[in-house]
């Protein structure tokens, strides 16, 4: 395939409700879209990628307009150079661009669908999926009272969701998860995440948490301080499961190497792309560690290529793939639904689902097309 031309489309979409973690509150979905086009044997085929950088930097260095930025400047130059692009090797030609996982997950995500259409294969398919639905989790944000938290849960459980999960952070930890449990019981899949709100001092605090029957407990710790959770992962009965620390197969290997992670939760974006995300499933199922599927408030496009990969067997845990109604009012793709608990894997051409023009129309804020250097 020959990649021949770009286009970035900007969306905000506001949140049915707002999203708050440990770091940030959202009202709105803002990210951009890769429109990509390119010269196939089968002519002209068009694979769509999406980024899920925040539109601020606090999640992680990447955010909306450095992604666009980088973009522009950097890496849909090195692909267009490229004369027979493939999925498998978009990592390796942006390999001497440092940093910008995101960014260059949403590139391979776009080139990754155009193979799949010219294959006329789906996502599943492509990865070895084994599952036709997966389980449904949802991410519930830190809430105004501790009341709050129980009625949205609540309903989240009335719904039929396999699991919940919790954000926390100093102050609004302990009481939450106490109250949650007391009104639900112990019957559900129940974790929190810490985005990285605690410090090792905050050790015994957290050691109170053992009492109340968790998964696992995400992240509570600071990105770069892998050796720090396997300390504190000795101190716990809770299980530790990493996230922001995770940005590569190789940082996966040396936190299961320092007992630093029980479990891992995989981000497609925050490692630079599905092929390295599959690589770290691979990694994790060789060494007996779970995996989940997390999210990143993906739209319909990124949902359905995320139910596609946590279709493969090392996905034990139920992951963040919650129905498109969890966030959004109007999704850019078909409604992505949850029901009894899980959600289908598309089985259609590419990702299996599509982007409806009009609401891309409605929903975008700004677009830019980048075309090859003359």
């Amino acid at each position: 395939m020959k990649l021949k031309s770009i286009t970035l489309h900007q969306v905000s979409i506001p949140l049915v409700t707002p999203f708050e973690t440990s770091f940030m509150r959202e009202t709105e979905k803002d990210c951009y879209l890769v429109e990509a086009t390119f010269d196939t044997p089968k002519g002209e085929i068009t694979g769509w990628g999406e980024s899920v950088a925040m539109i601020s930097p606090l999640y992680s260095s990447e955010y909306v307009a450095s992604g666009i930025d980088v973009t522009k400047r950097w890496l849909a130059p090195i692909l267009f150079d490229v004369d027979d692009l493939t999925a498998e090797t978009v990592s390796w030609h942006l390999r001497h661009v440092i940093g910008h996982p995101m960014a260059k997950s949403a590139l391979e995500m776009a080139v990754i669908e155009a193979q799949l259409k010219l294959n006329d294969q789906s996502f599943k398919t492509y990865l070895g999926g084994v599952v036709d639905s997966v389980p449904s989790g949802v991410s519930v944000g830190i809430q105004d009272s501790v009341e709050e938290t129980v009625r949205v849960i609540g309903g989240y459980l009335d719904e039929g969701y396999a699991r919940i999960k919790l954000k926390i952070k100093p102050g609004k930890d302990i009481a939450p998860i106490a109250a949650v449990r007391k009104a639900f019981g112990d019957d559900f899949g129940f974790q929190v995440d810490a985005n990285a709100a605690y410090t090792l001092v905050d050790a015994s605090h957290l050691r109170r948490l053992d009492d109340y029957g968790l998964l696992l407990i995400e992240q509570p710790l600071g990105e770069a301080d892998i050796r720090q959770h396997g300390e504190l992962a000795k101190l716990m009965e809770t299980p530790m499961c990493l996230d922001e620390s995770i940005d590569s197969a190789e940082a996966a290997a040396d936190a299961i190497s320092m007992g630093a992670a029980a479990v891992i939760n995989i981000k497609p974006g925050r490692v630079g792309g599905f092929i390295e995300a599959k690589k770290i499933h691979d990694l994790c199922a060789a060494h007996g560690v779970a995996v989940w599927h997390g999210g990143m408030v993906e739209t319909g496009l990124g949902r359905a290529a995320n139910a596609a990969l946590a279709s493969l067997p090392g996905f034990t845990l139920p992951g963040d793939i919650s129905g498109s109604n969890r966030f959004f009012h109007e999704d850019i793709t078909e409604e992505i639904v949850m029901y009894d608990g899980k959600v289908d894997v598309p089985t259609g051409v590419g990702f299996g689902v599509s982007i409806d023009p009009s609401r891309l129309e409605k929903l975008r804020t700004d677009s830019l097309q980048i075309l090859p250097q003359s």
